[in-house]
């Protein structure tokens, strides 16, 4: 419930910062006669829509298990981040598919050259977004979330798309008018490739893919403290959304009750969702020692 909490109060303070930002981008854009910044201002508002598919995946991945769904609902937040992927990507196409289209055109000469508050509003957005993305970055970080890190990354985007918007206006000021449909291009590739890393993330994460060999080795360092175990014959983990799920065969003493083989499970059980907090399930098997070894 805290996780959920955090989430849709980082989720709200972006949107209501991106809505600010959208309007001052796309009025400085219009006014100031500068394409890249138009296409900035798109940037921008497609940052309102994933913050708000974020918020959906992370409440709807917060939900109970239930019969259908007996391991929760955790992976719903990577249907979200897919999403968001499919919606960025389609949105950098389409601001460097008119850049292009202005670039082969090779009328440079009527092209307009952008006036100041589009550069002015460059700069704004440039600091705007990239304290957004520390501040999401910091929260998904804290709370383990797929889609919360995703939507970090599309602030750091346009944060690189108005660095690109700069350039394209101070070039376009400078004698260089092309250089604003360039930058525009420019920006179609930053979100294309911010696009393709959350898409290809939120696969990874879809596909029951072990935990890095770092946490394994803590885990197994972890359970071979356990006062009881004599050994481990197999330690499987695999993510499940942001969460983790383990599988583990210990070895104890052959010669031991089965009371006393099951407190040594339960302590190795207890130990290790204690000792990670992202582990959502844990089942822990006793196998009989080898006397020989």
């Amino acid at each position: 419930m805290e996780n959920r909490q955090i989430a849709v109060r980082v989720s709200t303070v972006t949107i209501l910062i991106n809505l600010i930002l959208f309007a001052f981008k796309l009025i400085a854009g219009i006014t100031a006669g500068s394409a890249a910044m138009v296409s900035d201002a798109v940037h921008t508002a497609s940052d309102i829509l994933s913050t708000i598919i974020v918020l959906i995946g992370v409440k709807m991945a917060g939900k109970e298990a239930d019969r259908e769904h007996p391991y929760g609902h955790e992976r719903l937040e990577c249907v979200a981040a897919i999403i968001l992927a499919v919606l960025l990507c389609a949105t950098g196409a389409g601001i460097g598919y008119g850049g292009f289209l202005k670039i082969i055109s090779g009328d440079y000469d009527a092209m307009t050259v952008p006036g100041l508050p589009a550069a002015a509003a460059a700069l704004v957005s440039i600091a705007a977004k990239e304290a957004m993305y520390w501040y999401t970055r910091a929260a998904a970080m804290k709370i383990q979330s797929g889609a919360l890190l995703a939507d970090a990354w599309h602030h750091r985007s346009d944060a690189l798309s108005s660095v690109g918007s700069f350039v394209g206006v101070l070039g376009a000021r400078i004698g260089f008018p092309v250089m604003d449909a360039v930058a525009s291009v420019v920006i179609c590739v930053f979100i294309v490739k911010a696009a393709i890393q959350i898409f290809l993330e939120a696969i990874r994460k879809m596909t029951d893919v072990a935990c890095d060999g770092s946490i394994e080795e803590e885990i197994r360092s972890l359970i071979l403290a356990q006062e009881g175990v004599l050994g481990i014959d197999t330690l499987k983990t695999r993510m499940f959304g942001d969460k983790i799920y383990i599988d583990i065969e210990i070895q104890a003493d052959g010669g031991a009750t089965l009371h006393r083989a099951h407190g040594i499970a339960e302590k190795v059980h207890d130990a290790i969702e204690a000792g990670f907090p992202r582990v959502k399930h844990c089942m822990v098997h006793v196998n009989p020692a080898d006397e020989e070894e």
